[in-house]
């Protein structure tokens, strides 16, 4: 029987946990609902468990909704408002709009969770319990969430892209200083970039490293050409692109594994974000590390 490598799954639960409590500013424990909704988590597994049987891509969305949730005001909730108006809220936002996704499992968990226990567990919480349980069904990655976050009331269009949530044009210095801010290490940012081994982006995101690359190169000339060229049957050149969406990692889209890693070493890092891991020593070395075999005997 083959099982997930315990060092990957260490470092990734490592790297997902200090997210959460480092942009957290409750105290938070592990079992915090057992006294008053012992059945909480149990609720929300069972939700994703079956919306990603139905449509397994809404796992990666489900991570995505914790990271996006966390990185602007801290892991609040405050990406499950809706705009109001004169108020466009954070889901308006360049970073989020017609991208993020899962947000009716969340709509149906918290109904399901009211009905037993209403006015008790928060949706920051039912979040942070949905990214986790979608890391285990799709990689196999097991971490305790401590709960007891509290809902924040304050979501702006503009946050996500101040200061917060990194653009995928950045290039590593950039990527490190949105981090920084947040308390994370280069380390825990090579880390949590492997959930790219699951999801989607837009061709918007990286089409001009296939087309307008700079003056003298139309195609990013650090993009391995036999995967650029397989790119551009998949998105046409942006005059007549309607934007479709492209698998993050060709190989493996839903299973989160460590082959995004092995893909950066071969030149195959869809987004500019991801090809910049491999501008730099420390963060090459990470990737190293990272892109060991996942699964032993």
């Amino acid at each position: 029987m083959k099982k997930p490598n315990s060092a990957f799954c260490f470092v990734f639960f490592l790297a997902i946990s200090m997210m959460s409590i480092t942009v957290s500013s409750a105290p938070l424990q592990v079992g915090f609902y057992k006294p008053t909704c012992p059945s909480a988590e149990v609720i929300v597994r069972r939700g994703v468990y079956k919306a990603l049987y139905q449509n397994p891509g809404l796992g990666a969305g489900l991570i995505r909704l914790h990271f996006h949730d966390c990185f602007v005001r801290g892991c609040d909730a405050s990406v499950l408002i809706d705009s109001t108006p004169g108020n466009p809220s954070e889901k308006e936002s360049i970073a989020n709009a017609n991208s993020l996704r899962g947000f009716e499992v969340i709509d149906v968990v918290k109904a399901e969770i009211k009905a037993v226990c209403p006015e008790t567990v928060s949706c920051a919480d039912i979040v942070a319990f949905a990214g986790r349980d979608s890391a285990f069904i799709l990689g196999g990655i097991i971490y305790v969430v401590p709960a007891g976050r509290r809902d924040g009331r304050v979501s702006h269009k503009d946050d996500p892209t101040q200061n917060n949530i990194s653009a995928p044009s950045f290039n590593l210095q950039q990527l490190q200083d949105n981090f920084a801010r947040k308390g994370l290490s280069l380390d825990d940012m090579v880390t949590l970039s492997g959930a790219h081994s699951i999801g989607r982006a837009h061709c918007a995101a990286f089409s001009n490293r296939l087309y307008s690359f700079n003056a003298t190169n139309p195609q990013d000339p650090s993009l391995d050409p036999a995967f650029a060229t397989i790119l551009k049957t998949k998105c046409p050149s942006p005059t007549n692109n309607p934007n479709p969406t492209i698998p993050l990692d060709f190989t493996t889209p839903y299973r989160l594994d460590n082959i995004y890693y092995q893909n950066l070493q071969y030149s195959r890092g869809l987004l500019t974000s991801d090809e910049s891991l491999m501008t730099n020593a420390s963060t090459v070395a990470t990737v190293e590390i990272e892109k060991a075999p996942l699964f032993s005997l």
